[in-house]
């Protein structure tokens, strides 16, 4: 289900992210017939859009910062020539084909290393730039995201994909429309506030993908118009105003560990770039319940049974294909009753079993400015139409050179915090009983 760029293990980043976000310990206890104490660290590195959002919560929003407070507002500012001085600020993030704005700057570092981020506009600017090549804005075109009452501001995404002379005066201001996963990877892991705006792109993405598979009642088949300042739809029947709500599609992601031999099984997909491995992962059939699907999917996939599956963490994963706006990938620990593998290759390119020291070999392959700045080429390469010739992970070598036998998804992925949180737990446990 992964198919992401390496990272480094999290003692790679302690330089980078302050050690209180590394780690907590988990401790739990198991069933009364075995009343075992289990400690286990669980890996805090961030990950791409979740728990790291700048968005306000406020049990009493101000009417200006509510959805249908600004879009009104917003809607004002549209109608008026000149941009009065308001509250809130309006900041937009448009999006062409699924892809969001986005622009560059050189680190401070002073090693002229690229870094990539979102391109946020204001509203005056917008106007300006789509009125510049013949378009038009309506309140109706902007989809509500998020509010900040502490910066004053209000956030709003908008999908240009129809504007063709967008493409041009974007070009001029050295902008470019660039796909959230690149992007993910390219931008600067120690800047949360940048972290913070990239999970409000994720969640742009997510209602603008769902407004374009949306366009219909499920119920009557008519039109369907947006209502609430995008986060909701309803059915233009009037016999039928069915309301619709966006969808999410929960997918099950599992580390699958042999206790007894201290290893943990990983699969991977023909469509995965070479050498790298991942969790085995799949979505929940109708009825069907989380621990359940675990278990059906890790036999279906390769054959091994598992016994009991603890959950470990949670990651909205908005980059998947415009079918499902959405996926929320729910990520378990799933312990082996049998190690034999039989890989349904419909599914799976190859299953292995892998120790605790090749798994930590894999989470150390490559530091992290080496890949940022190569993520970053293949952005800078993306926006000036040019396609590399070769894969990006053979820019990815172990220090000897050579390249590593195996890598493992970054931190931005929950997979990254599953296999971490296993290969490098700080206290010894007992195996829970299966």
């Amino acid at each position: 289900m992964i198919d992401l760029l390496p990272f480094p293990s999290s003692s790679a980043l302690s330089s980078i992210i302050p050690a209180s976000l590394h780690t907590f310990t988990l401790s739990r206890a198991f069933p009364p017939h075995k009343a075992t104490l289990t400690t286990m660290s669980i890996n805090f590195l961030p990950r791409a859009y979740t728990d790291n959002t700048p968005l306000s919560r406020s049990s009493k929003p101000i009417d200006h910062f509510s959805p249908t407070g600004a879009l009104e507002s917003l809607k004002f500012q549209l109608s008026v020539s000149s941009q009065p001085s308001s509250t809130p600020r309006f900041e937009v993030l448009p999006f062409r084909n699924g892809r969001p704005l986005a622009s560059s700057s050189t680190a401070q570092s002073g090693d002229c290393l690229q870094i990539w981020h979102l391109g946020w506009i204001n509203l005056g600017d917008l106007k300006v730039l789509l009125e510049t090549c013949g378009g038009q804005l309506s309140g109706d075109s902007f989809v509500y995201v998020g509010s900040c009452l502490e910066d004053d501001v209000v956030y709003w995404a908008i999908d240009v994909s129809s504007e063709q002379g967008f493409l041009g005066e974007l070009a001029s201001k050295n902008l470019c429309f660039v796909e959230l996963r690149s992007l993910m990877v390219a931008s600067d892991w120690s800047d949360l506030q940048a972290m913070g705006k990239l999970t409000i792109a994720g969640h742009a993405r997510a209602l603008l993908e769902w407004h374009n598979t949306s366009q219909f009642c499920g119920h009557c088949g008519e039109k369907t118009v947006i209502i609430e300042a995008g986060r909701r739809k309803q059915c233009s029947n009037e016999s039928c105003r069915k309301r619709i709500y966006p969808r999410v599609d929960p997918v099950v992601i599992m580390l699958v560990i042999d206790q007894e031999n201290d290893c943990i099984l990983l699969g991977r997909k023909s469509s995965f770039v070479p050498r790298m491995w991942s969790c085995l992962a799949g979505f929940i059939e109708p009825g069907e319940s989380l621990e359940g699907a675990v278990r059906r999917e890790t036999w279906e996939e390769t054959g091994v049974e598992v016994g009991e599956v603890v959950y470990h963490s949670s990651q909205p994963w908005p980059v998947g294909p415009s079918s499902m706006p959405c996926q929320l990938m729910v990520g378990f620990f799933a312990y082996a009753k049998s190690l034999d593998i039989n890989v349904d290759k419909k599914e799976l390119e190859d299953a292995q079993w892998y120790s605790r020291e090749a798994v930590r070999k894999a989470l150390a392959v490559a530091e992290y400015k080496k890949a940022q700045r190569t993520a970053a080429s293949k952005v800078e390469q993306m926006c000036k139409g040019v396609e590399k010739s070769h894969s990006l992970t053979a820019d990815f070598n172990v220090e000897s050179g050579e390249l590593a036998s195996m890598f493992v998804p970054g931190p931005h992925a929950i997979a990254h915090r599953l296999i971490s949180s296993w290969a490098f737990q700080d206290t010894p446990y007992e195996a829970p009983c299966r």
